[in-house]
Protein backbone atom coordinates (compact mmCIF):
# COMPACT_ATOMS: atom_id res chain seq x y z
CA UNK A 1 0.00 0.00 0.00
CA UNK A 2 1.09 3.14 -0.58
CA UNK A 3 2.05 6.29 2.13
CA UNK A 4 -2.07 8.11 2.54
CA UNK A 5 -1.88 11.23 4.84
CA UNK A 6 -4.97 11.01 8.20
CA UNK A 7 -6.11 14.57 6.30
CA UNK A 8 -6.75 12.73 3.15
CA UNK A 9 -8.22 9.99 4.70
CA UNK A 10 -10.72 11.87 6.53
CA UNK A 11 -11.41 14.06 2.92
CA UNK A 12 -12.33 10.19 0.99
CA UNK A 13 -14.63 9.38 3.70
CA UNK A 14 -16.18 12.86 4.66
CA UNK A 15 -14.70 11.93 7.81
CA UNK A 16 -13.10 14.33 10.51
CA UNK A 17 -9.50 14.18 12.07
CA UNK A 18 -7.88 14.86 14.94
CA UNK A 19 -3.93 15.40 14.19
CA UNK A 20 -1.89 15.04 10.64
CA UNK A 21 -0.24 11.77 10.68
CA UNK A 22 0.48 8.94 7.67
CA UNK A 23 -0.37 5.56 7.42
CA UNK A 24 0.84 2.62 4.81
CA UNK A 25 -1.36 -0.40 5.78
CA UNK A 26 -4.63 -1.02 6.61
CA UNK A 27 -5.90 -3.74 9.30
CA UNK A 28 -8.85 -4.03 10.86
CA UNK A 29 -7.26 -6.97 13.20
CA UNK A 30 -5.24 -6.15 16.15
CA UNK A 31 -3.45 -9.67 15.52
CA UNK A 32 -2.57 -8.05 12.15
CA UNK A 33 -1.71 -5.10 13.20
CA UNK A 34 1.78 -3.73 11.55
CA UNK A 35 3.34 0.06 11.91
CA UNK A 36 2.17 2.59 10.80
CA UNK A 37 -1.17 1.12 9.76
CA UNK A 38 -4.55 2.28 10.43
CA UNK A 39 -6.97 0.38 12.34
CA UNK A 40 -10.46 0.58 11.32
CA UNK A 41 -12.38 -0.23 14.11
CA UNK A 42 -15.68 -2.47 12.73
CA UNK A 43 -18.68 -3.05 14.34
CA UNK A 44 -20.17 -6.27 13.90
CA UNK A 45 -23.19 -8.45 15.00
CA UNK A 46 -21.13 -10.33 17.68
CA UNK A 47 -18.28 -7.82 18.35
CA UNK A 48 -16.79 -4.01 18.57
CA UNK A 49 -13.25 -3.32 17.57
CA UNK A 50 -13.99 -0.19 19.55
CA UNK A 51 -12.85 -1.59 22.15
CA UNK A 52 -9.45 -2.17 20.62
CA UNK A 53 -8.64 1.28 19.32
CA UNK A 54 -6.54 1.92 21.91
CA UNK A 55 -5.00 -1.66 21.78
CA UNK A 56 -4.28 -1.27 18.31
CA UNK A 57 -1.98 2.23 18.60
CA UNK A 58 0.15 0.35 21.44
CA UNK A 59 1.14 -2.06 18.91
CA UNK A 60 2.36 0.54 16.54
CA UNK A 61 -0.80 1.66 15.02
CA UNK A 62 -0.68 4.85 13.61
CA UNK A 63 -4.03 5.95 13.55
CA UNK A 64 -7.41 4.55 14.63
CA UNK A 65 -10.78 5.15 12.63
CA UNK A 66 -14.02 5.80 14.28
CA UNK A 67 -17.32 5.98 14.70
CA UNK A 68 -18.58 6.23 18.29
CA UNK A 69 -17.50 8.73 20.98
CA UNK A 70 -14.59 6.79 22.54
CA UNK A 71 -11.21 8.23 24.05
CA UNK A 72 -8.35 7.55 21.82
CA UNK A 73 -5.11 7.93 22.59
CA UNK A 74 -3.20 8.97 19.63
CA UNK A 75 -4.33 10.59 16.08
CA UNK A 76 -7.52 9.50 14.82
CA UNK A 77 -10.56 9.93 11.89
CA UNK A 78 -13.90 9.63 12.78
CA UNK A 79 -16.88 8.91 10.27
CA UNK A 80 -20.30 7.69 10.44
CA UNK A 81 -20.21 4.23 9.56
CA UNK A 82 -16.69 2.68 9.77
CA UNK A 83 -17.61 -0.36 6.94
CA UNK A 84 -19.26 2.05 4.62
CA UNK A 85 -16.02 4.35 4.83
CA UNK A 86 -13.67 1.37 4.45
CA UNK A 87 -14.97 1.06 1.16
CA UNK A 88 -15.22 4.98 0.46
CA UNK A 89 -11.72 5.33 1.24
CA UNK A 90 -10.31 1.76 -0.79
CA UNK A 91 -12.44 3.21 -3.99
CA UNK A 92 -10.34 6.67 -3.57
CA UNK A 93 -7.26 4.22 -2.98
CA UNK A 94 -7.69 2.63 -6.21
CA UNK A 95 -8.26 5.67 -8.68
CA UNK A 96 -4.32 6.53 -7.78
CA UNK A 97 -3.80 3.55 -9.96
CA UNK A 98 -4.00 3.68 -13.51
CA UNK A 99 -3.86 -0.21 -14.20
CA UNK A 100 -6.22 -3.00 -15.96
CA UNK A 101 -8.21 -4.35 -12.95
CA UNK A 102 -10.84 -7.20 -14.03
CA UNK A 103 -13.92 -7.54 -11.56
CA UNK A 104 -15.98 -10.78 -11.99
CA UNK A 105 -18.87 -12.15 -10.04
CA UNK A 106 -21.75 -15.10 -11.18
CA UNK A 107 -23.33 -17.78 -9.21
CA UNK A 108 -20.91 -20.32 -9.60
CA UNK A 109 -16.86 -20.73 -10.34
CA UNK A 110 -16.38 -17.07 -9.20
CA UNK A 111 -12.96 -18.36 -7.43
CA UNK A 112 -11.55 -20.65 -9.87
CA UNK A 113 -12.65 -18.16 -12.72
CA UNK A 114 -10.52 -15.78 -10.44
CA UNK A 115 -7.23 -18.00 -9.85
CA UNK A 116 -7.70 -18.95 -13.71
CA UNK A 117 -7.26 -15.39 -14.43
CA UNK A 118 -4.85 -14.20 -12.21
CA UNK A 119 -3.02 -17.23 -14.15
CA UNK A 120 -3.14 -15.85 -17.12
CA UNK A 121 -2.85 -12.19 -16.42
CA UNK A 122 0.37 -13.01 -14.22
CA UNK A 123 1.96 -14.26 -17.09
CA UNK A 124 2.68 -10.27 -17.89
CA UNK A 125 1.58 -8.28 -15.48
CA UNK A 126 2.84 -8.25 -12.14
CA UNK A 127 -0.98 -8.80 -10.09
CA UNK A 128 -3.25 -8.40 -7.18
CA UNK A 129 -5.68 -10.85 -6.39
CA UNK A 130 -8.41 -11.47 -3.76
CA UNK A 131 -7.40 -13.60 -1.84
CA UNK A 132 -9.38 -16.55 0.04
CA UNK A 133 -13.46 -15.32 0.70
CA UNK A 134 -12.56 -11.61 0.46
CA UNK A 135 -14.46 -10.98 -1.59
CA UNK A 136 -17.53 -8.91 0.49
CA UNK A 137 -18.00 -5.56 1.67
CA UNK A 138 -15.46 -6.01 4.20
CA UNK A 139 -12.92 -7.84 2.30
CA UNK A 140 -12.88 -6.23 -1.00
CA UNK A 141 -11.35 -3.03 0.21
CA UNK A 142 -8.79 -4.73 1.56
CA UNK A 143 -7.61 -6.39 -1.72
CA UNK A 144 -7.76 -2.82 -3.68
CA UNK A 145 -5.51 -1.80 -0.26
CA UNK A 146 -2.74 -4.25 -1.21
CA UNK A 147 -2.32 -2.15 -4.76
CA UNK A 148 0.69 -0.50 -5.06
CA UNK A 149 2.92 1.58 -7.67
CA UNK A 150 4.63 -2.29 -8.63
CA UNK A 151 1.12 -3.66 -9.44
CA UNK A 152 0.21 -3.82 -12.98
CA UNK A 153 -2.92 -5.01 -12.67
CA UNK A 154 -5.45 -6.70 -10.45
CA UNK A 155 -8.15 -8.96 -10.54
CA UNK A 156 -10.85 -8.94 -7.66
CA UNK A 157 -13.80 -11.23 -7.00
CA UNK A 158 -16.63 -9.99 -5.73
CA UNK A 159 -19.67 -11.92 -3.94
CA UNK A 160 -22.84 -11.01 -2.79
CA UNK A 161 -26.15 -11.70 -1.70
CA UNK A 162 -28.40 -9.03 -1.77
CA UNK A 163 -29.00 -6.62 -3.71
CA UNK A 164 -26.73 -3.38 -3.81
CA UNK A 165 -23.55 -5.28 -2.56
CA UNK A 166 -22.21 -5.52 -6.54
CA UNK A 167 -23.00 -1.99 -7.19
CA UNK A 168 -21.14 -0.82 -3.91
CA UNK A 169 -18.55 -3.12 -4.42
CA UNK A 170 -17.74 -2.50 -8.04
CA UNK A 171 -17.66 1.29 -8.12
CA UNK A 172 -14.85 1.36 -5.56
CA UNK A 173 -12.85 -1.65 -7.39
CA UNK A 174 -13.83 0.33 -11.10
CA UNK A 175 -13.09 -2.27 -12.88
CA UNK A 176 -11.52 -1.92 -16.62
CA UNK A 177 -13.25 -5.30 -17.41
CA UNK A 178 -15.96 -7.36 -16.15
CA UNK A 179 -16.94 -10.83 -16.33
CA UNK A 180 -20.07 -12.78 -14.97
CA UNK A 181 -19.65 -16.34 -14.98
CA UNK A 182 -23.19 -17.78 -14.66
CA UNK A 183 -26.66 -17.08 -13.41
CA UNK A 184 -27.42 -19.99 -11.39
CA UNK A 185 -29.93 -20.24 -7.62
CA UNK A 186 -27.44 -18.79 -5.82
CA UNK A 187 -28.76 -16.64 -2.99
CA UNK A 188 -32.13 -17.07 -4.45
CA UNK A 189 -33.57 -17.02 -0.92
CA UNK A 190 -32.93 -12.99 -0.90
CA UNK A 191 -33.12 -12.53 -4.26
CA UNK A 192 -36.40 -14.11 -4.94
CA UNK A 193 -35.48 -15.38 -8.38
CA UNK A 194 -32.94 -16.24 -11.42
CA UNK A 195 -34.12 -12.71 -12.89
CA UNK A 196 -33.61 -11.27 -9.52
CA UNK A 197 -30.01 -12.56 -9.32
CA UNK A 198 -29.29 -11.40 -12.96
CA UNK A 199 -30.27 -7.69 -11.79
CA UNK A 200 -28.13 -7.96 -8.94
CA UNK A 201 -25.32 -9.59 -10.51
CA UNK A 202 -25.70 -6.92 -13.22
CA UNK A 203 -24.64 -4.26 -11.13
CA UNK A 204 -20.82 -4.73 -11.85
CA UNK A 205 -21.92 -2.42 -15.10
CA UNK A 206 -22.53 0.48 -12.09
CA UNK A 207 -18.42 0.21 -11.84
CA UNK A 208 -17.27 0.35 -15.41
CA UNK A 209 -16.27 2.69 -17.65
CA UNK A 210 -18.30 3.60 -20.89
CA UNK A 211 -17.19 0.97 -23.30
CA UNK A 212 -15.42 -0.89 -20.89
CA UNK A 213 -15.64 -5.01 -21.88
CA UNK A 214 -18.11 -7.10 -19.97
CA UNK A 215 -17.79 -10.53 -20.72
CA UNK A 216 -20.69 -13.06 -20.51
CA UNK A 217 -21.95 -16.60 -20.88
CA UNK A 218 -23.33 -17.35 -23.68
CA UNK A 219 -24.80 -20.84 -22.74
CA UNK A 220 -26.21 -19.18 -19.77
CA UNK A 221 -30.31 -19.00 -20.91
CA UNK A 222 -30.31 -15.36 -19.12
CA UNK A 223 -26.69 -13.95 -19.26
CA UNK A 224 -27.20 -14.85 -23.53
CA UNK A 225 -30.32 -12.38 -23.53
CA UNK A 226 -28.65 -9.33 -21.55
CA UNK A 227 -28.15 -5.90 -23.67
CA UNK A 228 -25.86 -2.83 -22.82
CA UNK A 229 -25.51 0.69 -24.09
CA UNK A 230 -23.03 1.24 -21.50
CA UNK A 231 -20.65 -2.16 -22.28
CA UNK A 232 -18.99 -4.03 -24.91
CA UNK A 233 -20.03 -7.34 -24.24
CA UNK A 234 -18.73 -10.14 -25.41
CA UNK A 235 -19.56 -13.74 -24.82
CA UNK A 236 -18.02 -16.79 -24.25
CA UNK A 237 -18.78 -20.64 -24.10
CA UNK A 238 -19.00 -23.54 -26.61
CA UNK A 239 -21.86 -22.30 -28.46
CA UNK A 240 -21.41 -20.46 -32.30
CA UNK A 241 -22.50 -17.01 -30.63
CA UNK A 242 -19.78 -16.77 -28.44
CA UNK A 243 -16.82 -14.73 -29.24
CA UNK A 244 -14.56 -16.58 -27.53
CA UNK A 245 -15.60 -20.25 -28.32
CA UNK A 246 -14.56 -23.90 -26.71
CA UNK A 247 -14.31 -26.14 -29.27
CA UNK A 248 -12.68 -29.95 -30.04
CA UNK A 249 -13.39 -30.71 -25.92
CA UNK A 250 -11.57 -33.74 -24.95
CA UNK A 251 -11.04 -35.34 -21.14
CA UNK A 252 -8.52 -37.53 -20.45
CA UNK A 253 -8.13 -38.91 -16.51
CA UNK A 254 -6.98 -35.99 -14.98
CA UNK A 255 -7.06 -33.04 -17.74
CA UNK A 256 -9.27 -31.65 -20.29
CA UNK A 257 -8.39 -30.02 -23.75
CA UNK A 258 -9.46 -27.51 -26.01
CA UNK A 259 -9.28 -24.89 -28.36
CA UNK A 260 -10.70 -21.64 -28.14
CA UNK A 261 -11.36 -19.83 -31.28
CA UNK A 262 -12.23 -16.48 -31.29
CA UNK A 263 -11.64 -13.47 -34.29
CA UNK A 264 -10.17 -15.60 -36.52
CA UNK A 265 -7.73 -17.25 -34.32
CA UNK A 266 -7.49 -20.10 -31.90
CA UNK A 267 -5.37 -21.43 -29.24
CA UNK A 268 -5.16 -24.95 -27.96
CA UNK A 269 -5.62 -25.04 -24.10
CA UNK A 270 -4.97 -28.31 -21.43
CA UNK A 271 -6.48 -27.27 -17.89
CA UNK A 272 -4.93 -30.07 -15.27
CA UNK A 273 -8.53 -30.46 -13.57
CA UNK A 274 -11.89 -32.00 -15.56
CA UNK A 275 -15.60 -31.13 -15.96
CA UNK A 276 -17.73 -28.58 -18.58
CA UNK A 277 -17.45 -25.88 -15.60
CA UNK A 278 -14.12 -25.43 -15.56
CA UNK A 279 -13.69 -25.06 -19.43
CA UNK A 280 -16.34 -21.83 -19.08
CA UNK A 281 -14.29 -20.50 -16.19
CA UNK A 282 -10.81 -20.95 -18.58
CA UNK A 283 -12.28 -19.68 -21.56
CA UNK A 284 -13.69 -16.74 -19.77
CA UNK A 285 -9.72 -16.42 -18.17
CA UNK A 286 -8.37 -16.09 -21.29
CA UNK A 287 -10.65 -13.53 -22.61
CA UNK A 288 -10.28 -11.21 -20.08
CA UNK A 289 -6.42 -11.51 -20.09
CA UNK A 290 -6.32 -11.40 -24.12
CA UNK A 291 -8.40 -7.53 -23.86
CA UNK A 292 -6.22 -6.40 -21.69
CA UNK A 293 -2.88 -7.47 -24.09
CA UNK A 294 -1.91 -11.01 -22.67
CA UNK A 295 -0.35 -12.71 -25.30
CA UNK A 296 -2.74 -15.58 -26.27
CA UNK A 297 0.06 -18.39 -25.86
CA UNK A 298 1.33 -16.85 -22.27
CA UNK A 299 -2.48 -16.79 -21.31
CA UNK A 300 -2.95 -20.61 -22.63
CA UNK A 301 0.42 -21.99 -21.10
CA UNK A 302 -0.21 -20.53 -17.69
CA UNK A 303 -3.95 -21.82 -17.77
CA UNK A 304 -2.23 -25.26 -17.69
CA UNK A 305 -0.25 -24.77 -14.33
CA UNK A 306 -3.75 -24.12 -12.32
CA UNK A 307 -3.92 -26.03 -9.35
CA UNK A 308 -7.13 -26.16 -7.13
CA UNK A 309 -7.08 -24.35 -3.81
CA UNK A 310 -8.78 -25.48 -0.30
CA UNK A 311 -11.39 -27.58 -0.97
CA UNK A 312 -12.20 -26.59 -4.48
CA UNK A 313 -12.23 -30.15 -6.36
CA UNK A 314 -8.92 -30.75 -4.80
CA UNK A 315 -8.19 -34.66 -5.68
CA UNK A 316 -6.57 -37.09 -3.31
CA UNK A 317 -5.44 -40.53 -3.52
CA UNK A 318 -5.45 -42.53 -0.19
CA UNK A 319 -5.30 -46.36 -0.40
CA UNK A 320 -6.14 -46.42 -3.78
CA UNK A 321 -9.05 -44.76 -3.56
CA UNK A 322 -9.39 -41.59 -5.15
CA UNK A 323 -11.27 -38.44 -3.30
CA UNK A 324 -12.83 -35.14 -5.01
CA UNK A 325 -12.79 -33.01 -2.08
CA UNK A 326 -15.24 -30.05 -2.90
CA UNK A 327 -16.67 -29.01 0.12
CA UNK A 328 -15.82 -25.09 -0.05
CA UNK A 329 -19.81 -24.00 -0.86
CA UNK A 330 -22.44 -25.85 -2.99
CA UNK A 331 -25.80 -24.44 -5.03
CA UNK A 332 -27.27 -26.66 -7.56
CA UNK A 333 -25.45 -25.66 -10.74
CA UNK A 334 -22.12 -26.74 -9.02
CA UNK A 335 -23.59 -29.86 -7.37
CA UNK A 336 -24.24 -30.62 -11.06
CA UNK A 337 -20.98 -29.81 -12.07
CA UNK A 338 -19.37 -31.77 -9.25
CA UNK A 339 -21.55 -34.89 -10.23
CA UNK A 340 -20.16 -34.23 -14.00
CA UNK A 341 -16.57 -34.32 -12.94
CA UNK A 342 -17.41 -37.12 -10.80
CA UNK A 343 -19.21 -39.00 -13.92
CA UNK A 344 -15.90 -38.51 -15.96
CA UNK A 345 -13.30 -39.22 -13.33
CA UNK A 346 -12.20 -42.74 -14.00
CA UNK A 347 -12.72 -45.11 -11.19
CA UNK A 348 -14.35 -48.51 -10.29
CA UNK A 349 -17.25 -47.60 -8.57
CA UNK A 350 -18.70 -43.66 -8.70
CA UNK A 351 -19.74 -42.29 -5.25
CA UNK A 352 -21.13 -39.34 -4.13
CA UNK A 353 -21.44 -37.81 -0.65
CA UNK A 354 -23.55 -35.10 -0.42
CA UNK A 355 -25.23 -32.84 1.89
CA UNK A 356 -27.32 -29.82 2.06
CA UNK A 357 -27.74 -26.68 -0.24
CA UNK A 358 -27.90 -23.99 2.48
CA UNK A 359 -29.68 -20.10 1.60
CA UNK A 360 -32.12 -22.00 -1.20
CA UNK A 361 -35.45 -20.50 0.78
CA UNK A 362 -38.79 -22.24 -0.66
CA UNK A 363 -36.77 -23.48 -4.14
CA UNK A 364 -34.47 -25.52 -1.29
CA UNK A 365 -36.64 -28.92 -1.66
CA UNK A 366 -36.96 -28.73 -5.74
CA UNK A 367 -33.25 -27.80 -5.97
CA UNK A 368 -32.15 -30.93 -4.00
CA UNK A 369 -34.34 -33.14 -6.01
CA UNK A 370 -33.51 -32.18 -8.82
CA UNK A 371 -29.57 -32.69 -7.77
CA UNK A 372 -30.42 -36.72 -6.79
CA UNK A 373 -32.04 -36.75 -10.53
CA UNK A 374 -28.83 -36.21 -11.62
CA UNK A 375 -26.87 -38.30 -9.86
CA UNK A 376 -29.14 -41.27 -11.50
CA UNK A 377 -28.89 -39.83 -14.83
CA UNK A 378 -25.35 -39.57 -14.56
CA UNK A 379 -25.17 -43.45 -13.34
CA UNK A 380 -23.21 -43.05 -10.24
CA UNK A 381 -23.27 -45.63 -8.59
CA UNK A 382 -23.73 -44.97 -5.02
CA UNK A 383 -25.62 -41.93 -3.67
CA UNK A 384 -24.32 -40.82 0.24
CA UNK A 385 -26.74 -38.57 1.66
CA UNK A 386 -26.73 -36.30 5.60
CA UNK A 387 -28.36 -33.51 6.50
CA UNK A 388 -32.01 -32.01 6.97
CA UNK A 389 -32.09 -31.10 3.28
CA UNK A 390 -30.64 -34.25 2.10
CA UNK A 391 -33.80 -36.45 1.90
CA UNK A 392 -35.00 -34.43 -1.05
CA UNK A 393 -31.57 -35.32 -2.60
CA UNK A 394 -32.17 -39.32 -2.13
CA UNK A 395 -36.11 -38.91 -3.15
CA UNK A 396 -34.41 -37.27 -6.63
CA UNK A 397 -32.44 -40.29 -7.36
CA UNK A 398 -34.82 -42.92 -6.22
CA UNK A 399 -37.46 -41.13 -8.59
CA UNK A 400 -35.04 -42.21 -11.50
CA UNK A 401 -35.10 -46.03 -10.22
CA UNK A 402 -31.55 -45.47 -8.63
CA UNK A 403 -30.45 -48.50 -6.12
CA UNK A 404 -28.28 -47.42 -4.13
CA UNK A 405 -29.21 -43.99 -2.52
CA UNK A 406 -29.36 -43.66 0.97
CA UNK A 407 -29.78 -40.81 3.68
CA UNK A 408 -27.40 -41.45 6.98
CA UNK A 409 -29.38 -40.00 10.04
CA UNK A 410 -25.38 -38.03 11.04
CA UNK A 411 -21.90 -38.06 9.91
CA UNK A 412 -20.91 -41.06 11.91
CA UNK A 413 -23.39 -43.27 10.13
CA UNK A 414 -22.20 -41.93 7.15
CA UNK A 415 -18.70 -42.92 7.53
CA UNK A 416 -19.51 -46.46 8.48
CA UNK A 417 -21.43 -46.83 5.38
CA UNK A 418 -18.93 -45.23 2.78
CA UNK A 419 -15.95 -47.19 4.15
CA UNK A 420 -18.28 -50.23 3.88
CA UNK A 421 -18.63 -49.76 0.40
CA UNK A 422 -15.42 -47.85 -1.33
CA UNK A 423 -12.68 -50.01 -1.89
CA UNK A 424 -9.25 -49.31 -4.24
CA UNK A 425 -9.90 -48.04 -7.46
CA UNK A 426 -13.16 -46.00 -6.34
CA UNK A 427 -13.53 -42.65 -6.52
CA UNK A 428 -15.37 -40.87 -4.09
CA UNK A 429 -17.45 -37.18 -4.40
CA UNK A 430 -17.58 -34.99 -1.25
CA UNK A 431 -19.60 -31.91 -1.94
CA UNK A 432 -22.04 -29.75 0.70
CA UNK A 433 -22.42 -25.91 1.57
CA UNK A 434 -19.17 -24.43 4.07
CA UNK A 435 -21.86 -24.83 6.31
CA UNK A 436 -22.63 -28.52 6.71
CA UNK A 437 -18.91 -29.40 7.53
CA UNK A 438 -18.36 -32.13 5.47
CA UNK A 439 -14.77 -31.83 6.34
CA UNK A 440 -15.40 -33.41 9.01
CA UNK A 441 -16.34 -36.52 7.23
CA UNK A 442 -13.30 -36.22 5.22
CA UNK A 443 -10.91 -36.55 7.94
CA UNK A 444 -12.43 -39.48 9.70
CA UNK A 445 -12.64 -41.50 6.27
CA UNK A 446 -8.87 -40.94 5.82
CA UNK A 447 -7.58 -41.75 8.81
CA UNK A 448 -10.10 -44.75 8.58
CA UNK A 449 -8.46 -45.63 4.77
CA UNK A 450 -4.83 -45.08 5.71
CA UNK A 451 -3.70 -47.94 7.36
Amino acid sequence: MEKLKLSEIASACSGKFSCETEISAVAIDTRKITENCLFICIKGERFDAHEFANEALSKGASAVMISEDIKVNGPYVRVENTAAAMLQLSGRYRERFDIPLIGLTGSVGKTTTKELTYLAVSSKYNTVKTLGNLNNEIGLPQMLFDIDSKTEAAVIEMGMNHFGEIHRLSCAAKPTVGIITNIGVSHIENLGSREGILKAKLEIIDGLKKDAPLLLNADNDLLSQVKSDKCRIYYFGTGINADFRATDISEEKDSTTFTVQYFGKHSRITLPIIGIHNVYNAVAAFAAAYLIGVEPDSAASALGKYVPEGMRQKSVVINGITSIEDCYNASPDSMKAALDTLKCTDGKKKIAVLSDMLELGEYSEQAHFSVGETGAEYGIDYILCTGTQAEHIVNGAKSKNHKNAYLLDSKDSLIEKLFEIAESGDVVLFKASRGMHLEDVIKQIYKRWDV
